[in-house]
């Protein structure tokens, strides 16, 4: 061994020194490309290992080859090598860069294990507050912004007001935009949460933060995650997230405006879409199933969502994805633009010639509007954040912005793969990873990556992308009160034969039912024709019915009802000392009843009646009474006055 020093010592220093460098950094790049390889699973792993071995072995022979070249002073062979080995330390340097450049970004879009969550204690604006002042919190003891965090915001601030409980964010927000309770404990997200509503469209100029507290806690969002991978049939939530700001942290907000399951068959390459209307009207799994508007679940959480979305739909929702709509402008604008077909104003559309006009994603009005002329077109990021968002401009309201989104996300979905270069990809990489969250680990994501190969391989073959079903939920208007807010609200009932036609095709794509054969068909060149899409034009049985008004109806017509739907049904009647006495309805009719109209039936288990006993008599009839009265005492007067002339005549 020591010869073989002497000897290496001999060669060349330039040529012994080039060995040695080459050697360190081959071995030293290496290793950091091996681990980024080792990283990808799931990802080709018989090929992975195949050049993990080859550039071992190929390590080994520089070293040894190489070292016989010096000692037998031939140089010329060093230097070759030496050039081939740089030229792979330079491949493994670019390639462990791009590669741990997209597991970066995958991992930036897996939510952190640990957030940090704050509750609020808000008044408005022009509250004075003190000691005096009454606070609402939240009952449930298990929500954390609402209550356990408010708890402890009360406890430091040493606070000693009066609390009131509430059972939904609602009924408090009522109450106190009403002043009959001074300040309330909110998320630190409430204005997202709550400016979609109408009454509280202004609430960040309204309301002002009296006092804050932030705490670091375990993400309960994570407890949803599942253990499938894309190599298996999965149900995906998307929320969206219409954040004014660009990206997207783990505790963003969402309003539940948008809601859009997706269910994916990686065996057939098939998905069916289907959007959610934001105010249709549906039990709240977090909240003992009480109905309410279905986007009124974001403010208790993911999990209330994914619980209330997977009860309606009857599915098993796999994982959710947030998506910063903000973010859709970069996204789109890294991909080159999309194709949409832009639908024209069908309300009020002359306000700008025709054209769909919207703010711009800084919610930007005047010269910052962005307009676009209706048809065919590529549209920008901007573009297509504006029709996405823009609801109205059309008689469908958010069922028309839902198709529109619907549009959005699949023509996203056609383009992003069809990437020019690596930077391209890079920009679109940034893009997603900026803007989305999601209950997904990387390896899972990762997984996802065989399922990009056959979706390539139909590109390349001429064949679409992805087979997309876009299934419709048909619903109605479906104006309900609702107690907590002392008001009525406009939901939006469904039909059930297209809420059942759209789970049967859920199902169908994942593979839990089989489809339907059809045995019969019908063409006629003078009808248009019109893609199937799932629960489309669907509309018998309606979901849900609201109590109409009894006033002025007969007892017999009210306990009809009451037994068609299965209400106990109580009668009272009443005189005109009675709190429910109403004047204006005839005896023997009803006249007040104790369930407010337009209450939802589903809330009600019974009902009373009242039903006017007796009439009161009315400033008209008793002045009637009273000259009907004066007369006859007047006639009485005269009977009387002539029978005391008779007696006084027959006596004198």
């Amino acid at each position: 061994m020591k010869k073989v020093f002497r000897k290496l010592k001999r060669s060349k220093g330039i040529y012994r020194y080039l060995y040695y460098l080459i050697g360190i950094l081959y071995i030293i790049s290496l290793f950091f490309f091996v681990k980024s390889l080792l990283s990808l699973t799931g990802i080709e792993t018989a090929i992975r290992i195949i050049f993990i071995i080859f550039f071992i072995l190929y390590l080994i022979l520089y070293l040894f080859i190489n070292l016989l070249n010096l000692l037998k002073r031939k140089y010329k062979g060093v230097v070759i090598t030496s050039i081939i080995s740089f030229i792979f330390i330079i491949i493994f340097i670019i390639a462990s860069y791009y590669i741990n450049m997209i597991y970066n970004n995958l991992s930036n879009m897996t939510d952190d294990e640990n957030l940090v969550y704050t509750s609020l204690l808000i008044s408005l604006k022009d509250t004075e507050f003190n000691n005096d002042s009454v606070l609402g919190m939240i009952d449930d003891t298990e929500e954390i912004e609402g209550n356990i965090l408010a708890q402890k915001l009360y406890s430091e601030e040493k606070l000693v007001n009066s609390i009131e409980e509430y059972s939904d964010y609602y009924g408090m927000l009522k109450d106190l935009y009403n002043g009959d309770i001074d300040a309330i404990f909110v998320p630190s997200n409430y204005v997202t949460l709550f400016n979609e509503e109408e009454d509280y469209q202004n609430i960040a100029s309204d309301t002002k933060v009296l006092y804050k507290y932030s705490e670091e806690r375990e993400n309960q969002d994570l407890v949803l995650s599942s253990n499938k991978t894309f190599e298996e049939p999965l149900t995906f939530l998307l929320l969206g997230v219409d954040s004014e700001d660009d990206g997207l942290n783990a505790n963003a907000a969402f309003n539940g405006d948008t809601l859009m399951i997706i269910t994916f068959n990686p065996d057939t390459l098939q998905t069916t879409m289907v959007s959610i209307p934001r105010d249709t009207f549906v039990p709240i799994a977090c909240r003992s199933d009480n109905y309410a508007k279905i986007n009124s679940s974001a403010a208790y959480g993911t999990s209330c969502v994914i619980d209330t979305v997977s009860n309606f739909l009857d599915v098993d929702i796999d994982y959710y994805v947030k998506i910063n709509f903000k973010g859709v402008v970069e996204l789109v604008d890294a991909i080159g633009g999309i194709e949409v077909d832009v639908e024209a104003p069908t309300y009020n559309a002359d306000k700008y010639d025709g054209m769909m006009c919207e703010q711009n994603s800084d919610r930007q009005f005047g010269d910052k509007l962005v307009c676009i002329e209706p048809g065919w077109q590529t549209l920008n990021g901007e573009q297509a954040l504006a029709y996405a968002r823009n609801r109205h401009l059309y008689i469908g309201s958010d069922l028309d912005r839902i198709r529109h989104q619907q549009q959005v996300v699949e023509a996203i979905a056609n383009k992003a793969l069809g990437f020019s270069s690596v930077k391209n990809l890079q920009d679109i990489l940034n893009a997603v990873s900026n803007n989305i969250a999601t209950n997904m680990d990387v390896n899972t994501i990762l997984s996802g990556y065989s399922v990009i190969k056959s979706m390539v391989s139909n590109v390349l073959s001429g064949e679409d992308l992805l087979s997309i079903n876009k299934a419709y939920l048909e619903t109605y208007s479906l104006p309900v009160y609702m107690p907590s807010m002392g008001m009525n609200t406009s939901a939006q009932g469904y039909f059930k034969d297209s809420l059942e036609d759209i789970r049967h095709a859920l199902k169908v794509t994942l593979g839990e039912e089989e489809e339907e054969d059809i045995k019969t068909f019908s063409f006629s060149v003078n009808e248009e024709y019109v893609t199937y899409s799932p629960g489309k034009g669907l509309r018998s049985e309606k979901s849900s019915e609201v109590l109409p008004s009894f006033i002025g109806k007969t007892v017999l017509e009210a306990e009809e009802y009451c037994s068609k739907h299965s209400i106990m049904c109580n009668i009272e009647y009443v005189d005109p000392d009675n709190e429910h006495y109403n004047s204006s309805v005839n005896v023997g009719l009803i006249g007040d009843q104790s369930e407010h109209i337009s209450t939802f039936l589903g809330n009600i288990s019974e009902i009373t009646f009242y039903v006017v006993n007796s009439r009161e008599a009315t400033s008209e009839e008793l002045d009637t009474k009273d000259e009907e009265e004066n007369v006859d005492n007047t006639e009485e007067n005269d009977e009387k006055t002539t029978d005391e002339d008779i007696i006084e005549d027959m006596l004198f």
